[in-house]
């Protein structure tokens, strides 16, 4: 009994001696750790092994040398990123012509099917001019993107090449607290951050992987990319030749990007030292070889357990947008739409960051989907009953400068507050889903709204004290 007393005692001894010396390691002991196994296993291999002639080193290992160099690791990185970006938004804009078209074409043939039938004007109005033509909206401009952005991130996936970028980004993320598999998650969040979110289970430590759900919002997906686009091209670019504006539209998205990464490490390092306080885990990445993509399992993976699962999550939240936009602008006070009454009360607050209230008014109706943001504004200015585009950007820069006032320092607050601001609902709730915790919830949607606000008003305040 004394035996077994004093061997039990001398093993809490050694667990506490080795906490005691473990907090004294520095960040760098489970690289050199793990660099001194690798390098005890080749001396074992070379002296256990005997190769005939001199072998030539693979395709893969030169590649890898460019992949995870530090000079030209990051500007692979970039330039694979925005060869995604170009191929993702050139090639969705045909499909969500058709798409448009055709969901849009429906609404005008059935609305007037139940007009023919007496259908009440309000009923008529509600059901097509409201929810359906939000679900139209939402359909049209999210879908194409996700159904080429999805599959060519999973093409990558599926090569080898993201394990590269973590590999690459990990000591950005171990400096700040975080875990190196939050670039890819970050990443899949340029598509859609609900499945950024999703993405997140690669992540084993419970800490770190609230970190990266928390900080998912700060990469623009999929729906704030048509404000982004908008804003860049008719107010970024406008100054500049037509040859030239382009290029300068492209650069200002890269520019919006880079301050959302930004944002992300900033505030992974906040939480790291406050909320969510904690060691950050030992991220050991062994590097897959390059394997040839299998374009079935790729198109049923991308199109299947991402597309279609986040679309369908955006549709069920799209529809109550889309009957609420119909009811401001349907119910009128004193010859004014009720949309118009609420965005004449935000207007001071919307001022204090650059905006005004017909902004902050689209965006809490865009709760469910970021794409409705640009329509909502044009339907409110424009004093219409439904959500409306025009036909031209001039058309669009008629309204919003030469009627309304907006100037470039509005564009850049807005390209500011879409970047920033809170989560759509739909990844709210996959956010619930993944945490259960009402409390991390709450956080992963105000924190990025008060954020907003904040980046907002500093860039206001500084824009009137140099201008």
């Amino acid at each position: 009994m004394e035996e077994s007393e004093g061997r039990r005692q001398h093993i809490e001894n050694l667990l506490k001696k080795a906490s005691q010396l473990r907090q004294n390691l520095d960040g760098s002991f489970s690289d050199r750790l793990v660099s001194s196994l690798y390098k005890e296993a080749s001396h074992i291999a070379e002296s256990s092994v005997i190769a005939s002639g001199k072998r030539r080193a693979s395709w893969d290992v030169y590649f890898d040398r460019i992949a995870t160099h530090p000079l030209t690791g990051f500007p692979l990185m970039f330039l694979m990123l925005a060869a995604i970006f170009w191929i993702t938004i050139e090639g969705a804009n045909y499909p969500s012509e058709l798409i448009a078209k055709a969901l849009f074409g429906f609404e005008a043939w059935a609305s007037n099917g139940f007009q023919n039938l007496g259908s009440p004007d309000w009923l008529t109005g509600f059901l097509w001019h409201g929810v359906w033509r939000g679900l139209a909206w939402v359909v049209s401009v999210m879908l194409p993107p996700m159904a080429i952005f999805f599959p060519l991130f999973t093409i990558l996936e599926d090569f080898g090449y993201l394990p590269r970028v973590a590999f690459n980004m990990d000591a950005l993320f171990r400096r700040v607290g975080a875990h190196g598999k939050q670039a890819l998650t970050m990443a899949m969040g340029f598509g859609c951050n609900a499945a950024g979110v999703i993405s997140t289970r690669i992540i084993d430590s419970p800490r770190e992987r609230l970190i990266a759900i928390i900080t998912n919002n700060f990469v623009p997906c999929n729906g704030r990319w048509p404000t982004l686009i908008m804003m860049a091209t008719i107010f970024i670019a406008a100054p500049f030749p037509a040859s030239v504006g382009s290029l300068v539209a492209a650069g200002s998205l890269m520019a919006v990007t880079l301050f959302g990464v930004f944002m992300t490490l900033v505030v992974s390092f906040g939480l790291s030292k406050t909320l969510l306080k904690g060691t950050p885990s030992v991220f050991t990445l062994e590097l897959p070889p390059y394997r040839r993509p299998r374009i079935l399992q790729t198109l049923y993976t991308s199109l299947i357990d991402r597309t279609i699962f986040v679309l369908w999550r955006a549709v069920i939240m799209a529809a109550p947008a889309g009957a609420v936009i119909w009811i401001l602008g349907n119910i009128h006070l004193n010859g004014l739409p009720l949309s118009n009454h609420i965005a004449n009360a935000l207007d001071p607050l919307g001022r204090l960051i650059g905006l005004d209230g017909v902004v902050l008014l689209a965006y809490i109706i865009a709760i469910p989907a970021n794409e409705i943001v640009i329509p909502t504004i044009i339907m409110t200015y424009s004093q219409a009953s439904m959500m409306i585009e025009l036909d031209s950007l001039q058309a669009l820069r008629h309204l919003l400068v030469d009627q309304h006032g907006w100037t470039i320092v509005t564009a850049i607050s807005l390209m500011l507050f879409s970047l920033l601001h809170n989560p759509c609902s739909t990844t709210i709730l996959t956010i619930w889903k993944e945490t259960r915790s009402a409390k991390w919830t709450a956080v992963a949607t105000f924190l990025p709204l008060s954020i907003a606000f904040l980046v907002n008003f500093l860039f206001v305040q500084l824009v009137r004290l140099f201008m």
